[in-house]
């Protein structure tokens, strides 16, 4: 995965056998923090589950580029105020959701794909070119 804002990248194996790696599930946390504010939260590990599983079933070896991971209540309030698709009480917010965006794939392929892990809310942004992953309840929306 890396970051189109910060241009940081991280490849790496968060789990093995039925465990997580605690300095990869805190590399996780700080990558995906709020680039505008350097706040870090702790990203719920069933959101990085829905996006690695999604990412296994496009077999590809690209990276997401992440568009958004955790922000803070400053950054959401701000993002809401330039949209009106921003949610007032975000997953975002919680460490529950990412907004994802491959090269080599369209966003009805990513979300196809997060969507058979029936494991969580998947949003098409077709014109923004993104999709949106989190761990809440299985739903879809967007075109």
């Amino acid at each position: 995965m890396y970051s189109g804002r910060t241009g940081e990248r991280i490849d790496m194996i968060y789990w093995v056998e039925g465990h997580y790696i605690a300095d990869a599930v805190k590399e996780v946390n700080f990558f995906m923090r709020d680039w505008r504010t350097d706040d870090v939260k702790n990203i719920d590990l069933r959101t990085i589950d829905i996006m690695a599983a999604a990412h296994n079933m496009l077999d590809v070896n690209e990276p997401y580029m992440l568009i958004s991971g955790y922000r803070s209540p400053r950054t959401n309030a701000m993002l809401r105020s330039r949209s009106g698709g921003v949610a007032k009480n975000s997953r975002h917010l919680r460490g529950e959701a990412a907004d994802l965006r491959l090269n080599s794939r369209s966003v009805n392929q990513m979300a196809k794909a997060a969507s058979a892990c029936r494991a969580g809310g998947v949003g098409r942004y077709s014109g923004s070119d993104f999709v949106h992953m989190d761990c809440g309840p299985v739903r879809s929306w967007g075109s």
